[in-house]
């Protein structure tokens, strides 16, 4: 009988490419996206389909497990990928900005798993795996609330994984290096406000390098396999960087004093 995962985020990116993976694996899929009716592509392929969820309404969450449980009859694997960036200096933010960050990259996963919990109390066994990123565990400048979304997600992630395991329940997250999706496109929301002055060649210098590097990065497929092997290898591994320079730049922040490792990150990003 073949196994179903359910996606956050699918229309793009990482969930995108991690949806089309395992559907070429032989997986069910439930895709989930804020507008299904606009995708095209994944419709086609087989044993996907698609399901409105918005991570943000809780209504969304309340209804969607009920909803791809009568469609594949189990669930198997829930993927909490959906997210985005709030970039730009933290002065420059609103509280509203602040407040849809944490919606969206921590509450909206917190919420979509306490949903799943039970059910995978009830059939003995599941898998939960987190979307986080190598900044879930350093900071990069104007990226204040995006990195403390992701920490908070490390955190919450890591303590998830000692209470859920008497339940047979996994608990992993994934942890991309740049990756050349949307991000810096549709995904990203810089800050705007007139206002505040002095952050200008920042912003101009450091956006404009990641940016680039963003274009020279791996596409999402690479997730996606790292996606795939986090599902299927049996371990009770908790995190699995992934991309270009994941793990030298984690192993990087593990050894070197933290006044050292920031010189380095902000020489990088200053470039």
């Amino acid at each position: 009988m073949s196994k179903t995962i359910l996606i956050t985020g699918a229309s793009s990116g990482i969930g995108r490419a991690t949806a089309k993976l395992f559907a070429e694996k032989g997986w069910n899929v439930a895709a989930t996206m804020r507008s299904p009716e606009e995708e095209k592509e994944l419709k086609e392929l087989p044993n996907l389909r698609l399901y409105t969820l918005d991570v943000t309404k809780k209504e969304h969450l309340k209804k969607i497990l009920p909803e791809v449980e009568k469609d594949f009859s189990s669930i198997d694997v829930l993927f909490n990928n959906a997210g985005y960036g709030a970039v730009g200096a933290f002065e420059k933010s609103s509280e509203e900005q602040v407040l849809h960050q944490f919606q969206v990259n921590v509450f909206g996963v917190m919420d979509l798993t306490r949903e799943f919990i039970p059910y995978f109390k009830k059939r003995g066994e599941g898998m939960i795996i987190n979307t986080s990123s190598v900044v879930g565990r350093f900071t990069i400048p104007l990226y204040s609330l995006y990195c403390s979304s992701k920490w908070a997600l490390e955190g919450f992630t890591e303590a998830l994984q000692f209470e859920l395991k008497q339940f047979n329940i996994k608990v992993k997250m994934i942890e991309p290096a740049a990756i050349k999706t949307d991000f810096h496109g549709r995904s990203l929301k810089v800050f705007e406000n007139d206002a505040v002055k002095g952050y200008n060649k920042m912003e101009k210098n450091i956006l404009s390098g990641m940016r680039k590097r963003n274009e020279k990065a791996p596409g999402p497929e690479v997730v996606a396999k790292t996606v795939f092997k986090a599902a299927t290898d049996g371990s009770q591994k908790l995190r699995y960087p992934t991309g270009k320079g994941a793990g030298a730049v984690l192993f990087a922040r593990k050894i070197l004093p933290t006044s050292w490792f920031n010189k380095l990150v902000f020489k990088q990003q200053s470039r």
